[in-house]
């Protein structure tokens, strides 16, 4: 067995399949640095990752694939799902390998599996979009906390970027511990140690500012004023709106 060891970053994946390439050597596993190897592996390489590698491949990729096509390959890898880069490198390498087009030969299970989960990713991006709520705090920035299945976020700020261009916002992913912080003019990536702040997927009380707690009670009332009781369907209601995203609906609170 052929192993390949990187560091797990898309440009170092990218890397993987330059030297796969140079060395006319194919993995079939891709590790870790310090994962271990299985127990028949015949010969092991570690890659290092390089901009220059990094940028030929996607150049590459890019007079192959239509934008749509790099644009699944970037979705399938925000999944961070086990095993999404193995599949990810063995799309590249038959794009590559291929006189023709594979981007619709869905007869082959990597390009298959590729668009499913890219599609998923899409999905969990949308739903993101229409169910963000901001919670206003004392300083003046809008503080959305989030805990999507897939790692959407750099997907969706540039959105909020352009929605929200006049304000101060944190969009924050409680289960990645990461965030995107826009200040009106850049946005920058944010962390925080003490995730007590917003326990629940709701800011504490005592950092709201003194009006938010009114706007919330305002919106839960007309929310649940417009509710035709006639027409209710929980079953429904799920299906559309998951109840893993109750917790950080201003409505649902």
């Amino acid at each position: 067995m052929i192993i390949f060891h990187y560091d797990k970053s898309f440009e170092g994946l990218l890397s993987v399949v330059f030297d796969a390439y140079l060395r006319r050597s194919f993995p079939e596993q891709l590790l870790a640095f310090n994962e271990p190897e299985p127990l028949f592996t015949v010969t092991s390489h570690t890659v290092y990752t390089e901009s220059e590698k990094t940028e030929r491949v996607w150049k590459s990729l890019e007079k192959k694939v239509e934008k749509n096509t790099l644009n699944m390959i970037s979705y399938a890898w925000l999944s961070e799902l086990p095993g999404a880069d193995e599949l990810i490198y063995r799309y590249i390498c038959k794009t590559f390998d291929s006189p023709y087009s594979i981007e619709t030969n869905f007869a082959d299970k990597d390009v298959l599996q590729l668009r499913q989960l890219a599609q998923k990713v899409s999905k969990e991006k949308h739903r993101m979009i229409e169910f963000i709520r901001f919670q206003k705090t004392a300083d003046d920035t809008y503080f959305a906390p989030i805990h999507p299945d897939y790692n959407v976020i750099p997907l969706i700020v540039t959105h909020f970027k352009n929605r929200y261009a006049d304000q101060e916002w944190i969009i924050y992913d409680t289960g990645r511990n990461y965030g995107m912080h826009f200040n009106t003019r850049k946005l920058t990536e944010v962390s925080f140690t003490d995730t007590s702040l917003f326990p629940d997927g709701k800011i504490n009380e005592e950092l709201l500012a003194d009006n938010e707690q009114l706007y919330q009670q305002l919106w839960k009332k007309y929310f649940k004023a417009i509710t035709i009781k006639e027409r209710i369907n929980p079953k429904l209601h799920r299906q559309h709106l998951p109840k893993r995203y109750w917790k950080y609906l201003t409505e649902k609170g």
